[in-house]
Order: structure tokens, then sequence, then C-alpha cells
């Protein structure tokens, strides 16, 4: 496939919007925007779960590791982001790069990435304003068997989605503001609650399985190789390393900008990186605070820093925490709304889906089919399915997206090797080797039931394009 092609399709897409994008975002907008995606149920929510049932007090080297493997994807992410500024993301990437087919994977990938993902931040959203106002665990939380709040909330955005309603530079600001000053306020308050027995032993021993007999008390890879991922020990960490890399999947919307930026052989690097470094030093604080406030095995898995606060006596802190908790969580439930929305609009456009969902309402201008189809999607799985289980799956499709991206480097680099790269991923193809290897090693470390749903996500998918997309994308149309 001739990239030239994708490359002037892409681009005029862009010119035809009728709106070209401004070089007018600096390095410290960028690091404010991260943190503002970043920041959410992985702070406010898995750091608790995780900690209780897979890693411990050791959930803070998971989040750790789950850093620095972003840190080597959002490098890969920089390069292709500036060499192909367009809509799209990893989608576009994959289109330029590998072709049509994984154009396809990458992006029914994506819908799997941003959809669990909203489906896990409004279940944690429903478990703060359950704590914050005291209302019914029957119908909010992680104990609901019908999770009313989370179905509610994303009701409630789907519509302001599709309305086409633009938050201000201001409000993001101040939602920013918002989270960093409750995580701050976790760390200064918290650290005098800590309890050192309660972070002893750092690592706790590995746990038999359920069903009996012995585990692995280092093992090499824990998860999909032993059937069921370990509980404690190293093993149990790099589980939850795998799980809380969840936390970190905000950062691909920031390769979305390299268009917007001043500077983008600059500004993008310190921009990826320097919000990943932000929210790892955030995560890393909150969750040894956390654990260490509370045994990790009486945590709460809905709210636990709000829950932990009060146990030792400081329910106000507790008050605060959810409020920051449910304001932060509301903006990170429509980023990943209308990330659903463009998404599936680009690949309605390109026809590998219906090109009605590729169409944009005619007075909001918005892409309101496919943003209404992922918001009723996102609400049942949300009523259902527990946050453990979604971010499992979210990690999974998160880390396999990476996979691609970081393949796409050196492919590009052959293929167009005169094209314009303001930024360079360094060592090439040692990083995106590296990269790509680390991410399919963390994937590993998921449970079987993850990759079988994830192998089945994935055969739905390839079915859908050979018997839709494969015959009515813009490509077979040219050929015919």
């Amino acid at each position: 496939m001739p990239v030239e092609r994708i490359l002037a399709r892409s681009r005029s897409d862009a010119d035809d919007s009728g709106s070209p994008l401004k070089r007018t975002l600096r390095a410290r907008d960028m690091v404010g925007f991260g943190v503002g995606i970043i920041i959410g149920t992985g702070i406010f929510t898995l750091a608790g779960v995780e900690a209780k049932e897979h890693a411990g007090p050791a959930v803070t080297l998971s989040f750790l590791i789950g850093a620095v493997v972003a840190g080597l994807a959002a490098v890969c992410y920089a390069e292709l982001a500036s060499s192909v500024p367009t809509a799209g993301s990893a989608y576009t990437y994959a289109f330029t790069t590998l072709g049509e087919v994984f154009a396809w994977i990458i992006g029914w990938d994506l819908l799997l990435e941003f959809g669990l993902g909203l489906a896990v931040v409004s279940r944690s959203w429903s478990g703060y304003l359950a704590e914050l106002f005291g209302l019914p665990t029957a119908w909010f939380g992680e104990d609901a068997t019908v999770n009313i709040g989370a179905v509610a909330i994303i009701a409630i955005l789907t519509v302001v989605a599709v309305a086409g309603i633009r938050e201000s530079s201001r409000l993001t600001n101040l939602l920013v503001l918002v989270k960093l000053a409750v995580c701050l306020l976790i760390v200064a308050v918290g650290v005098f609650y800590v309890n050192p027995d309660n972070l002893t032993p750092f690592v706790p021993p590995a746990q038999p399985p359920e069903g009996g007999g012995s585990v692995f008390t280092q093992p090499v890879v824990s998860g999909v190789f032993g059937l069921e991922p370990t509980v404690y020990g190293v093993g149990g960490m790099l589980t939850a390393a795998a799980i809380v890399f969840f936390a970190y999947t905000g950062f691909e919307a920031l390769a979305n900008l390299g268009e917007e930026v001043r500077r983008p052989d600059r500004d993008l690097k310190i921009g990826l990186l320097g919000a990943l470094g932000v929210c790892a030093l955030l995560y890393i604080a909150v969750s040894l605070v956390l654990t260490g406030m509370v045994p990790f095995t009486e945590l709460d898995t809905g709210a636990p820093l709000a829950v932990a606060f009060a146990d030792v006596g400081l329910p106000w802190i507790g008050m605060l925490i959810s409020i920051g908790a449910v304001t932060g969580l509301t903006s990170v439930m429509m980023v990943e709304l209308v990330t659903i929305g463009r998404i599936g609009f680009a690949m309605g456009r390109d026809g590998l889906l219906p090109r009605a969902i590729g169409t944009a309402h005619p007075r909001w201008g918005t892409p309101h089919r496919m943003t209404i189809i992922g918001g009723v999607v996102c609400a049942l799985i949300a009523a259902f399915t527990p946050i453990t289980a979604l971010a499992d799956m979210v990690s999974i499709g998160a880390l396999s997206a990476m996979i691609i991206v970081a393949v796409a480097v050196p492919v590009l680099r052959r293929t167009r090797p005169d094209l314009k790269r303001p930024f360079t991923v360094p060592f090439s193809p040692v990083i995106p080797a590296i990269t790509a290897l680390a991410c399919l090693y963390m994937m590993l470390n998921l449970n079987l039931d993850t990759w079988i749903r994830f192998v089945g996500w994935l055969a739905i998918g390839m079915l859908v394009y050979v018997f839709y997309g494969r015959k009515h994308s813009f490509l077979a149309r040219e050929s015919a």
C-alpha cells in the first residue's frame, strides 16, 4: 500500500475541516493536559484494589514498573505523532505503516481500550459518589448488583458529548489543580498516619492458588502461563503492574496534539514524559501512604482512599478526597467518551465500519451515532462488570496497541526515510524493540481469562472486517 496515499488522504481530511490547527501549545501546557487526563481511577481506586488482591504494599513497585514501560511507549508515540500529525493516533499510524488489516486491528483494539476504560472510571465514580453522599450500596459502588450510578453518569455525559459541549482550557486547568491538590493532601496528611508494621513485609509471600497446590515464589511470568495470576510475591507484583498500567494509558491522547505544539521536537517529548513522570511520582507516593495507613488486606475496593482516612478518624479528609475523585473522574470519562466517538468516526469515514457512523450531526458537528452507540454499550458493561475484570481488559488492549506503535517506528523509518521527523526515538530500532518486548511481557502477566476475552474480541473484530470492512473500505472502493 503506498504510504503517500494514506498520508495525503489524512492530511486532506484535516485540511477540509475548515479549522486549521495552530501551534499554540507549550511544553507546560502538554504536561498539564496529560496530568489532567492520566490521573483518575488508577490513583483513586486501582491502588487499593491491586494492593488487596495481588501485590500488597509492593503495589508501589507495580506503579513504578508500569511507568517505565509507559515511558518507553511514549517516546515511540512522540516520533509517530510528529511524523504523521493527523487525527487518529495509533489507528492512523498503523494505516500509514502496516496497512489496512493492522489499522483495523488497532482501531478495534482502541475501541476496547477506551470503551472499557470508560466503564472502569464510571464504576469508580459511582463508588466515590456513594461514599460522599451515603448512597445505598445496592445501587452504587462495587457491591451493587446493577451499578445505577455508573449507568447514570455515562448517560449524562453521552448527552453532553453529542450536544458538542467543549470544555474551556480554564475548566481543564481547574480540574487538574483539584486533582493535584487532593493528591498532595493525601500524602501530606496521610504520612502522619503511616504504621510501618503495615508495610512489612513489603512484598508479601506468595499464596497458593485457591484450588490448593504449590506456587512459584519467584516466577518469571505470572498469569497466562500459570493459568491464574499469582497472589502476592514477585508474581503478584508483576500481575498488579500489568493491571495498573491502565492508570497510565491516558497519555496516548497527547499524541494527537502533534500538530498543535510550538516545537514538536522538544515539547512533545517534555509533555509526554513530563506528564508520565509527575503522575508516576503521585501514584507511588499515594499508594505507599495508603498501604501504610491501613493493612492491605482490609482496604476497601470501592473508595479505598476515602475509607482509609475515615478509618483513622479523619472523615473530613475522606470527604475532600471523594469530592476530588468525583470531579476529576468526570473529566476523564468525558475524554474517554469523546475518544470513542472519534475513533469510530475515523473508521466509519474509511469504510471499515458503516459509513453512517462516520458522519457528523448537521447541527452540532459531532459524531453523534458512534457516541451514542459507545455510551449505550459502555453503560451496559459498567452496570454489571467489576472493576478488576474491566481493568484487566483495558490493560491488555492498551499494551497490544503500544506493541503495534513500537513496531511502526522502525517500519516507517525504512519505508519513508525522507519523512520529516521533528522528534526521533533514540537508538532505534533497539528502543522500539525493547518497548514491544516489555509490553508483551506485561501482557503475559495477565490471567488466562483476560487473554481468552481478548482473543474473543479480536476474533469478532476479524469477522466484522472480513465480511464488511474489507469490502467497503475506501481502498477497496478505489481499487474497484
